[in-house]
């Protein structure tokens, strides 16, 4: 067998770990950022409309960044030579799309800060179906596994004690229901995974599935809001009541697919049960805006608040542990059986998708340019985007300024840093 991602030398493998962690970490980072607006429920806005705004923001961003990077000749000739993840893609957007939807209703009934370490259990779904699927652990090890079972069990536990703060603590009616939605969350978006998973191990580059990724999401969210809604009258008539909000929505939507590249990309080059965890940092960032910025534990007892930073210390360093255990030569072994699966599934060149595994770009020899879709995606994008921002307006929301313009600091920080990076080293393979 040829040497691939699989069986490279130590050199090369730990430079992919680390684009890998890096990435994971600017994920969380514009993931736990992307949630901030869905505090706008408490307004009285519905969790529908919300979700559904975020999504157009999201599908809006999909096709925009992908075209800047990459542009539409490129995503085309991506997607034609590898038609089967399409329908895949579209599935994973869907998944999305419902899962978002329940966080919404999770901030709601049991605010931020501790729904968002609630559905991050979805690192435990990712880790499960990696293992099952995709031969991730396999062959790795006994120190491996310990450091993947007890960041797990750590996961678990943290989840508890932020479940036990919620309905001890807090005088919400619907507790239980926001606790069962974050987890429901939770579910789905460690299930939708594993499409993340096959496409890369087709060689799919991350810029590309988003944009199929996201049709998914939108006729879901879409088809959710209509329905639950009454018809589409009254959603376009709750649509204009928001207008003032619609903003918010967006750039949270914005945000969100920033952060969902990097964690593509992570998936990608350290796979679902490493990257996924690290990402899942998305909660510490979540508990900042939504204690700091938000003041969402003022006022708390001592007790409960204790309790909610603990919970979220175990998590992280469950996920932590996660990530750390990075996968022996066996175990790349093993991973090179599931990518042979696919190519033979499938019928895919196994020597062109080992190259983009392992931060080659393949692709961009067949691209014959940049295409004249380019401008008119990228000019809609920016015009929408001012239109949106010509008619907001400050929601009403107690907030500290200093807090929230220091994390926006650090996010851009980490987007610039780890892009250059992942630009220096795969060109956004």
């Amino acid at each position: 067998m040829s040497s691939s991602l699989y069986t490279p030398d130590v050199r090369k493998a730990h430079e992919l770990h680390a684009l890998g962690v890096l990435c994971a970490l600017a994920a969380g980072a514009w993931l736990g950022a992307a949630e901030a607006p869905t505090k706008l429920v408490t307004l009285g806005l519905s969790p529908f409309l919300i979700s559904l705004a975020m999504v157009a923001g999201v599908f809006v961003a999909r096709w925009t960044l992908p075209t800047v990077l990459k542009g539409t000749s490129y995503v085309m000739l991506d997607l034609r030579g590898k038609r089967h993840l399409i329908t895949w893609a579209i599935l994973a957007g869907a998944l999305w799309a419902v899962a978002n939807t329940l966080t919404v209703f999770a901030i709601r009934d049991v605010s931020l800060s501790i729904a968002f370490p609630l559905w991050n259990t979805n690192s435990l779904v990712g880790l499960f179906w990696g293992w099952l699927l995709f031969h991730e652990l396999r062959d790795a090890g006994r120190r491996p596994w310990l450091k993947v079972l007890g960041g797990a069990i750590a996961i678990v536990v943290g989840a508890c004690t932020l479940a036990y703060a919620t309905t001890q603590h807090r005088a919400s009616p619907h507790a239980t229901a926001g606790i069962l939605a974050a987890l429901g969350a939770g579910l789905l978006w460690g299930t939708m995974y594993i499409p993340y998973r096959k496409a890369y191990l087709s060689g799919m580059n991350p810029l590309s599935f988003v944009t199929v990724f996201t049709v998914g999401e939108l006729v879901t969210m879409a088809t959710l809001a209509v329905v639950f809604r009454g018809g589409l009258a009254p959603l376009a008539v709750e649509v204009v009541r928001a207008r003032p909000a619609l903003f918010w929505l967006f750039l949270g939507g914005f945000c969100w697919v920033l952060g969902d590249l990097f964690q593509q990309y992570a998936a990608k080059y350290i796979g679902i049960a490493r990257g996924i965890p690290l990402s899942n940092t998305n909660q510490l960032w979540g508990l900042a805006w939504g204690a700091l910025v938000f003041g969402e534990l003022a006022g708390r007892r001592g007790s409960a608040q204790a309790l909610v930073v603990a919970g979220s210390v175990i998590m992280i360093a469950g996920a932590v542990a996660i990530s750390t255990a990075a996968a022996p030569k066996t175990e790349r072994a093993s991973w090179q059986r599931a990518l042979e699966r696919e190519c033979e599934r499938y019928r895919l060149n196994l020597s062109e998708v080992q190259a983009a595994l392992s931060g080659g770009d393949p692709q961009a020899a067949k691209q014959s340019g940049r295409s004249w879709r380019d401008v008119p995606i990228v000019l809609v994008a920016v015009g929408i985007f001012i239109w949106l921002a010509t008619g907001a307006e400050r929601p009403p929301l107690a907030m500290s300024s200093t807090w929230a313009l220091l994390l926006v600091i650090a996010m851009l920080a980490l987007l610039f840093t780890c892009g250059a990076l992942l630009w220096k080293r795969t060109r956004f393979s």
